[in-house]
């Protein structure tokens, strides 16, 4: 009788038992642990365990696309311009930045139709004044130099800033470039990135001599500018920095350019298919990581400094031992002398409560550290070519800060980005994907990380609609969801000890049978002008 009873009694617990275990684990605030460096109590570094909450899957998610954008754009020889933006922060604001424009080219140019179309991600430090200037005007000084190149025409010597006030509100100009001498264009980016990081470095110095009078030079003292309005505006853009990653594409001529002023990388996918029908994604580094670490950036710097420097303008990979990039806008630590230094400092900082850091102890004969980039140029087919089964394209080219390269080689990417073009989905063991997406090396390029990837066990995921969050997703934990999970939940500033700000920008594009794009577009404050 009991035994009877005891039957429907244990079902009706376990139906009412089930949901509740449910609820209770699902509602219940997850947490985990990680050791961390603190002070102790006599100032000195320690590690300590601190306990935070884990993020639900959901919540990864929506901080994954948080900051993603897609778009698409028509352009008049039915080629689909697509390209996807993601940032994930560690940093508390996020420090990179991202912009973009598309400039047609003036009808009446020989060269025409065709258009200029500009990728840029910006990896700030220090702050993210830098990259966010940059976001608003690198972009427009390419374009002022571009046309300044080939165009002559009277521009008051008034500042790079009041000069691309001008370009914008005068008649658009006429771009007679040559098409088969890409060192012109090459040099006239150079010339932009160079040019704007002097007007951002000398803008205090500008600032601070308008308001020096006849008696502060008489009595060399100096006045008091912490609350005059351009104060901070100027000063912080100058000493935090940013690294710049630019592509240009030339439609007209089938020209790339990629711009590198620090350690982002860009890196394309080019397929390439034999007679038989079977192809794979050749990985084409576009870009050199400038860092202490790169052979060439080391010479470089030695060159341009006293033999007696030699041993220490780089020192563990770092310019002085502490920057990483040996390339950047703004670092005025690394720029302007000692007493100049002393001088802003000393006029625009310490009475806002934000003194300058001294320089690094070996510093002697700045710069050490330059915005000029380095350009290179190749000859890139934006027509429709063969391409691999299921995929809308056959090239594709990522520009992404170094929060990526830290976690993914190159190849990784062009494989992931390969295989979300493909349409994979699910979760794709490491060992398969170069069965479902073949991938070979282009020519051989500088690591200028110094990054122990581990890639070789674990798996990808290939869940995330935006190609961007698709690769941050697979950078921070890809198929192993509990290290996404925990990696994604270290609060800033924690987190910037095991993961860094991330911005992915992803261009592609197709022939034109797809319906759904937009016939144009226009972004970074709707830069329209025609060259």
């Amino acid at each position: 009788m009991l035994r009877r009873a005891w039957k429907p009694l244990a079902a009706t617990t376990v139906l009412i038992g089930t949901p509740s275990y449910l609820y209770y684990t699902f509602t219940k605030q997850q947490t985990f642990d990680l050791a961390v460096k603190v002070r102790g109590a006599d100032g000195t570094p320690i590690m300590a365990n601190r306990t935070f909450s884990l993020l639900s899957q959901n919540a990864v998610k929506d901080r994954l696309i948080e900051n993603a954008s897609s778009d698409s754009f028509a352009r008049p020889d039915s080629t689909i311009w697509r390209h996807a933006t993601a940032s994930v922060a560690a940093n508390d604001p996020l420090e990179d930045a991202h912009a973009d424009a598309i400039i047609a080219r003036d009808p009446s140019d020989p060269s025409a139709p065709g258009d200029w179309l500009f990728f840029t991600v910006m990896d700030g430090h220090g702050g993210p004044h830098t990259s966010r200037l940059l976001s608003k005007t690198l972009i427009r000084a390419v374009v002022l130099e571009l046309s300044s190149l080939i165009h002559s025409q009277d521009v008051p010597k008034s500042g790079l800033l009041e000069k691309l006030k001008l370009i914008f509100r005068t008649s658009s100009p006429k771009f007679r470039e040559d098409p088969q001498n890409p060192e012109r264009i090459s040099f006239a980016i150079r010339n932009a990135f160079t040019k704007l990081d002097q007007e951002l470095i000398n803008a205090p110095l500008s600032v601070l001599a308008a308001n020096l009078d006849a008696d502060s030079i008489k009595k060399n003292s100096l006045p008091d500018l912490s609350k005059h309005p351009l104060a901070l505006q100027t000063m912080l853009p100058a000493v935090s920095g940013s690294c710049a990653l630019m592509a240009v594409f030339d439609t007209a001529h089938r020209h790339l350019y990629v711009a590198c002023s620090g350690d982002s990388r860009a890196v394309a996918g080019i397929w390439e298919e034999n007679e038989l029908g079977q192809g794979s994604w050749r990985v084409e580094v576009l870009s050199e990581d400038q860092t202490g670490r790169n052979p060439s950036e080391l010479e470089r710097i030695q060159s341009e400094h006293p033999p007696d420097e030699a041993g220490s303008v780089i020192r563990a990979g770092r310019v002085l031992g502490g920057l990483e990039p040996s390339r950047a806008f703004g670092d005025a630590r690394y720029k302007w002398p000692r007493d100049v230094q002393d001088v802003l400092n000393r006029a625009f900082l310490v009475g806002n409560n934000q003194p300058m850091r001294p320089p690094p102890s070996s510093f002697k004969t700045p710069p050490y550290v330059t915005a000029t980039p380095v350009v290179t140029h190749r000859d890139f087919d934006f027509g429709s070519v063969a391409r691999p089964s299921r995929s809308p394209a056959s090239r594709f080219v990522v520009l992404a800060t170094d929060g990526l390269w830290d976690k993914l080689s190159s190849e990784d990417v062009v494989a992931l980005v390969g295989g979300h073009l493909k349409g994979l989905k699910g979760v794709v063991s490491k060992t398969a994907l170069p069965e479902l997406v073949p991938t070979t090396s282009g020519a051989p390029t500088v690591e200028g990380k110094d990054k122990k990837r581990n890639n070789s066990s674990g798996s990808w995921s290939f869940e995330d609609e935006n190609v961007s969050s698709h690769l941050i997703r697979n950078a921070f934990g890809g198929g192993d969801a509990e290290s996404l999970r925990k990696l994604m939940s270290i609060p800033a500033p924690i987190a910037r000890s095991y993961r860094d700000d991330t911005t992915v920008t992803v261009v592609w594009w197709e022939d034109g049978q797809e319906g759904n794009a937009k016939t144009a577009t226009f972004s970074s404050d709707n830069i329209k002008a025609k060259l």
